[in-house]
């Protein structure tokens, strides 16, 4: 039983070593040459002009769940399409529930307002 293991074993082994051998490599081959630009807090050409802690408009978050919840619509459209000859029409009628709720909910949105932009 415990023989069916090993190659688990192994395989994490395996895979911790290069993990662990590319991190050492890194620091042992790297440049050790920091300056005030690399060890700012933010690497990107300029001064930070706000504190990090300022309130977002609330429509970047409805724009982020919107996006998820399309993008898991098309993550069950692909495993359903493959399937769909083995479904039949009862899988078809729940795919057909499930996009209309989620149109429903995409309407509402829409309706609200939460997809435009000044």
């Amino acid at each position: 039983m415990l023989e069916n293991y090993l190659p688990i074993l192994i395989f994490l082994g395996v895979g911790i070593l290069v993990g662990g051998g590319a991190i050492a490599a890194g620091f042992v081959l790297g440049e050790h040459r920091p300056d005030a630009a690399k060890n700012a807090p933010y690497e990107c050409g300029f001064k930070a002009f706000e504190s990090a802690r300022m309130k977002f408009d609330v429509r970047y978050y409805l724009v982020a769940i919107l996006f998820i919840i399309f993008d898991l619509e098309i993550a069950f459209l692909f495993p359903w399409a493959v399937v769909l000859d083995a479904v039949g029409k009862v899988g078809f009628v729940a795919m057909v529930v499930f996009l209309g709720i989620l149109v429903v909910g995409f309407i509402y949105e829409w309706k609200k307002g939460a997809l435009e932009w000044e």
